[in-house]
């Protein structure tokens, strides 16, 4: 599994880029959001995380320019029946993290159904699936009131995204946070994930 890439753009399209490292140039597909956050040029480096999504006729490179973008993107394709990567990249093109975050959270399906390719019955089982499935609106609606760090909710919704229940979640990030307040995400989702397969 590839989940970074860490290299120069060789080639920058709205949808895709090639990015060359160490001499090998990966195409990625990557949301507008990515792309316009990076700003992506012809010789920019850019440090990618990724997803290679596995089928019978095609290995497809996903990049994305957070953890939280990729998340969005993994709950999305594993968590929401009939969601595949083109949709998961759709409404990450359509909306910004935070505002799909609150339509999911607001139940906002006529919002969720403005995105291009994704039709009112699409966004209905992705705020019902997401609801009820996966409890990533109450870290949400935690981290929306204070009730958690932003780090710390980020933690949560990777191991979310990983297919750990919220509760779980939750209990193992608060545990790693006991021994190193304040944290970087990364640290505590490592920490956490000990927590959970110890």
């Amino acid at each position: 599994m590839i989940a970074r890439l860490r290299g120069r753009v060789l080639e920058a399209y709205p949808n895709r880029l090639v990015v060359d490292v160490q001499g090998v140039g990966y195409e990625v597909l990557v949301p507008l959001s990515t792309f316009d956050r990076l700003h992506a040029v012809e010789g920019l480096e850019v440090d990618l995380r990724t997803h290679l999504h596995i089928r019978e006729t095609a290995h497809t490179l996903y990049g994305f320019a957070s953890e939280e973008e990729r998340d969005v993107f993994l709950m999305l394709i594993e968590r929401v029946s009939g969601i595949g990567p083109a949709i998961a990249m759709a409404v990450l093109s359509g909306l910004p993290v935070a505002k799909f975050k609150s339509c999911v959270v607001a139940g906002n399906v006529a919002e969720l159904s403005r995105i291009k390719g994704l039709g009112k019955k699409t966004a209905e089982r992705i705020v019902l699936e997401l609801k009820d499935k996966v409890g990533v609106t109450d870290t949400w609606q935690d981290a929306a009131a204070g009730a958690v760090s932003p780090s710390a909710a980020d933690a949560e919704l990777a191991l979310i995204a990983l297919g750990y229940k919220q509760v779980d979640a939750r209990k193992a990030v608060r545990k790693v946070l006991e021994e190193h307040e304040g944290a970087a995400v990364e640290v505590l989702v490592r920490g956490a994930l000990r927590a959970l397969q110890g």
